[in-house]
């Protein structure tokens, strides 16, 4: 072998053994890289060191951003019967004017009536019929199916004059009704608002048109009342009418016409709620009022009514009479019997 050759064999083993010894260091860099946790992640032309993240196993991350399960709702506790409410609902229905048959009054109390029970989630129909050759517009509001069923009633329309009126220029005037009529429609519009939607078996809200004009020519009492009745499409178990509830000297007698077993649970129940010095279980008054319809066709009824009330059938019949406190013994009372009924 010439020193030519030789040179070039000599050459060729340096590059050898320089390769190899790169070879074992890239091997040897490696094996460091993963003891100390280092991943390569190579996109496109670019190499990138990332660290492992090992606060939670990779199968328990669904996406890049972690939002934390929230605690079970908290159920939302049933609404409090609203006295204030109810008692604006009686001036709303009285700065309307009166609501007497025929007026735009009657007719727009009828579509607020209609909107707020809508909106409280009662299912809501008109009926319009006739009663003694007069048109009726009873608003029915409905909720639940089956039994028991109750219906609470109470009339909207207000009397075409003020017939017991001291002065007699003014008895030509309509009255005003906050206490007779507006305070009746105002407690049942806040129950409504109230009750629990979930309460077993069936429960109408009726608010009657022409209840007030009896003595009056062409008309006689509870024309309303009367019509529904005759088409009321099976039996409930009762039905409570509020009358007159408002007023701020109130007192609640049991009535001569209403169901004697129906009445003493509901003035029971006024008892036990703290209400035993407005509901009075005495009887006193012997009243034609809506309830009398439903204790003809044989179910139970009882007429909660303040019947000692001297603006009745006057101009002065007007909202400064009626009292949130007394609105709320009533709307409480019904509220706790309901609950304690419908189960």
């Amino acid at each position: 072998m010439d020193s030519k050759t030789r040179s070039a064999a000599k050459f060729w083993l340096r590059w050898s053994l320089l390769l190899a010894a790169l070879l074992a260091l890239g091997l040897a860099l490696a094996a460091l890289f993963r003891q100390n946790g280092e991943r390569i992640s190579v996109s496109g032309s670019s190499a990138t060191a990332q660290r492992e993240d090992h606060s939670l196993p990779s199968a328990s991350i669904t996406s890049s951003r972690v939002t934390p399960t929230p605690p079970p709702a908290t159920p939302t506790p049933p609404k409090q019967f609203d006295g204030q409410k109810a008692w604006e609902d009686v001036v709303f229905q009285v700065n309307l004017g009166a609501r007497i048959p025929g007026s735009e009054a009657h007719d727009k109390v009828v579509e607020w009536m209609v909107a707020e029970l809508e909106r409280a989630n009662w299912q809501v129909e008109i009926q319009e019929t006739e009663f003694s050759g007069k048109e009726i517009k009873n608003v029915i509001a409905r909720r639940g199916q089956g039994f028991p069923w109750y219906i609470l009633g109470a009339h909207y329309d207000s009397r075409l004059v003020a017939d017991r009126e001291a002065e007699p220029s003014k008895r030509s005037q309509p009255v005003p009704g906050a206490n007779d009529g507006a305070s009746g429609v105002a407690v049942l519009l806040e129950l409504a608002r109230s009750l629990p939607n979930d309460l077993p078996g069936q429960l109408w809200i009726v608010l009657f048109d022409l209840e007030d004009n009896g003595n009056l020519p062409e008309y006689e009492w509870i024309m309303g009342s009367q019509a529904f009745v005759t088409q009321l499409p099976g039996k409930p178990d009762g039905a409570i009418i509020i009358d007159m509830v408002g007023d701020a000297d109130q007192q609640i007698y049991l009535e001569g016409n209403s169901d004697p077993n129906l009445a003493a649970q509901i003035w029971e129940v006024a008892e036990r709620q703290g209400y035993a010095d407005r509901f009075i279980p005495e009887l006193k008054h012997t009243i034609i009022d809506d309830h009398l319809p439903f204790i003809r066709a044989g179910i139970p009824a009882v007429d909660i009514i303040d019947f000692d009330y001297p603006y009745w059938h006057t101009t002065q019949d007007t909202a400064d009479k009626v009292s949130p406190e007394s609105l709320t013994a009533v709307g409480d009372t019904l509220i706790t019997w309901l609950k304690e009924t419908l189960r």
